[in-house]
C-alpha cells in the first residue's frame, strides 16, 4: 500500500444479480459499519437494475454504490445506454469505465473511455479507469507499453486524486484464478504511479491504484501488502458477502 492513501475495495458485480441479491447488498451494507473497516472505503457496483434500490439500503452506512459503465453524453438518442448524470441521480458515487470486458466485447477505444471518464467527473462522480494487458501482450514483453498507452489515452487531463482511481487488471487474470507474481504486480503499479506522478504531479502521487484479477480472501492480504496497491477491484468474490467482507478486512488489516 501507499502511505497516507485511504484504500478502496470495490466490487464489480458485472451482469449478475436479481432482486433477491439485494439481501447480499444489505448484509454488506450493515457490516460496513464494523469499526475494523473504518480505515478503508467500500464500494459495490451492481447492475443498473439494482442501482437505486441499492443506494437506498446504504443511506446511513459507509458502503458506497456505483455504476459499471456510462455513456459519454449527458442524454440523447442512445437506446439502452445510461448517462453519468443518471447514475448520480440514483445516488451512485463512482463509475467503472474501460473494463477489459467493455474494451473487448464492445470494442471501446482509449478515447471513448476517456470521454466516459470525463462525463463521470463532470457529473460529480469518481471515475475508476481500468487498464491491463492481455496474456499475449505479457508474453511478448509489451505490458508496460500497453499500460503507458492506455493511461495516456484513457485518463482525462482533469483527473485528480479525488475524482479518479486507476484499476490495473491484467486481462488474463480476470476470472481465471491466475494471479501475477507479486513482483509483476509491484512492477506494474510502480510504473503506473510513475506515469501518474509525471503527468499530474502531487495529484498523481496521491491517486488510488487498485489491483484486480482473481482477488479472493486467500490472496487479498498478500496482494494489498504490495507497494502502490491501494485496494482492489473484485469480481466474482464480491457476489458473496462473506468473501467480499473478508477481502475488505484483509485490506484493513494491512493498515495495522
Amino acid at each position: 500500500m501507499t502511505p497516507n492513501i485511504r484504500p478502496l475495495v470495490a466490487g464489480n458485480w458485472k451482469m449478475n444479480g436479481l432482486r433477491d441479491a439485494l439481501g447480499t447488498i444489505n448484509e454488506i451494507a450493515q457490516s460496513s459499519e464494523d469499526s475494523a473497516l473504518s480505515k478503508i472505503d467500500m464500494l459495490l457496483c451492481p447492475p443498473a437494475t439494482l442501482l437505486y434500490v441499492a443506494t437506498t439500503l446504504c443511506e446511513d452506512v459507509p458502503l458506497q454504490i456505483g455504476g459499471q459503465d456510462c455513456h459519454a453524453n449527458k442524454s440523447g438518442a442512445h437506446t439502452g445506454d445510461i448517462s453519468a448524470d443518471m447514475i448520480a441521480d440514483c445516488l451512485g458515487t463512482q463509475i467503472i469505465v474501460g473494463h477489459s470486458e467493455r474494451r473487448t466485447d464492445h470494442g471501446e477505444t482509449d478515447s471513448e473511455i476517456r470521454a466516459k471518464a470525463e462525463a463521470a467527473i463532470e457529473a460529480g462522480l469518481v471515475a475508476i479507469v481500468c487498464i491491463g494487458e492481455t496474456e499475449e501482450e505479457r508474453k511478448s514483453g509489451k505490458t508496460l507499453d500497453v499500460l503507458k498507452t492506455q493511461l495516456a489515452g484513457s485518463v482525462p487531463d482533469n483527473a485528480t486524486a479525488a475524482n479518479t482511481v486507476i484499476a490495473y487488471e491484467p486481462v488474463w487474470a480476470i476470472g481465471t484464478g491466475l494471479v501475477p507474481s507479486n513482483g509483476d504486480v509491484e512492477e506494474a503499479h510502480a510504473f503506473i504511479r510513475s506515469e501518474m506522478a509525471s503527468r499530474f504531479n502531487a495529484e498523481g502521487e496521491k491517486m488510488r491504484l487498485l489491483y484486480g484479477g482473481s482477488v479472493k480472501p486467500s490472496n487479498a492480504a498478500e496482494l494489498m501488502a504490495i507497494a502502490n496497491v491501494d485496494g482492489a477491484l473484485v469480481g466474482g468474490a464480491s457476489l458473496k458477502s462473506e468473501d467480499f467482507l473478508a477481502i475488505c478486512k484483509a485490506t484493513a488489516g494491512n493498515l495495522g
